[in-house]
């Protein structure tokens, strides 16, 4: 497993569309974490993000800020990682090279979602670092003390935003499994994210209870309850307090794993061709 793992890793740190998908997830971090907020309050004028004041664009709510993004917008581009990293194999036809060189199924699969684990924390490690740089330019400018989150909470931050994102990696290569290919999974997965989740919290849970108990078990909603929890801003789409931080972390734990494990039942069982 361990040749798989660095097998996988060469090719994602080799595919330009990585290098890609992670400038998205941190220009996207950076301009509306950032600078779209410290615009409106640096030009005096009156906006959507006009709530977003100066002491949050600081460095002391950089947990906060950088988890902010996960549960929907920044987790929709770990989940194409995920399926490109899984599905591309169908795509390319590959998967029969790639097991005639003697791993079994079940190695090259770990072999991937290590990878992929490993990618969802170096997105995540980009985005804390992106949101440390930009805070400290922000207090500079403004001349405003800095002041660092405690060294616990910056850990477990990191940590929080590491599982959201395996996570919606996890999603992404089970789809890609489950389906075969690469641009239906990467469609179905987005639907669900950027569409109907939001919905389901927007729409459907204000008129249904019944909705808005199922929501506690979906992935989307504890993503986005431990994220509120960790002190991202409640005015971020998908954050939302819907349950505690404890039990969101164990719900998201929870789905990384069955993510991982009917992957690993289905390439197992069906034909890869």
């Amino acid at each position: 497993m361990s040749r798989s793992f660095r097998a996988e890793t060469i090719k994602l740190v080799r595919r330009p569309a990585s290098w890609l998908l992670l400038a998205i997830a941190v220009a996207l971090a950076l301009i509306f974490t950032y600078l779209f907020p410290y615009a409106s309050i640096a030009g005096g004028t009156d906006g959507p993000n006009d709530d977003r004041t100066l002491p949050m664009l600081l460095p002391d709510h950089l947990v906060g800020n950088s988890l902010g993004g996960l549960p929907v917008f920044l987790g929709s581009i770990v989940l194409i990682l995920g399926v490109l990293t899984v599905g591309g194999e169908y795509g390319w036809a590959t998967w029969k090279t790639v097991l005639t060189q003697g791993p079994s199924r079940l190695e090259v699969y770990a072999g991937k979602l290590l990878a992929l684990a490993a990618a969802a924390l170096a997105v995540v490690l980009a985005i804390f670092g992106v949101g440390a740089v930009a805070s400290v330019l922000i207090a500079a400018a403004e001349s405003q003390p800095v002041h660092w989150p405690a060294l616990g909470n910056l850990l477990t931050g990191i940590g929080a935003g590491w599982l959201i994102a395996t996570m919606w990696a996890m999603l992404g290569a089970v789809l890609a499994v489950a389906l075969r290919a690469v641009a239906l999974p990467v469609g179905l997965g987005l639907v669900w994210m950027l569409a109907v989740q939001n919905l389901l919290a927007a729409i459907a849970a204000p008129l249904l209870d019944w909705v808005a108990q199922v929501q506690k078990g979906l992935p989307g909603p504890n993503a986005g309850s431990l994220a509120a929890a960790l002190g991202a801003p409640g005015d971020t789409p998908g954050v939302a307090s819907t349950v505690g931080g404890g039990q969101a972390a164990v719900v998201v734990a929870a789905y990384l794993i069955v993510f991982a494990a009917v992957g690993a039942a289905l390439l197992r069982r069906r034909d890869i061709g």
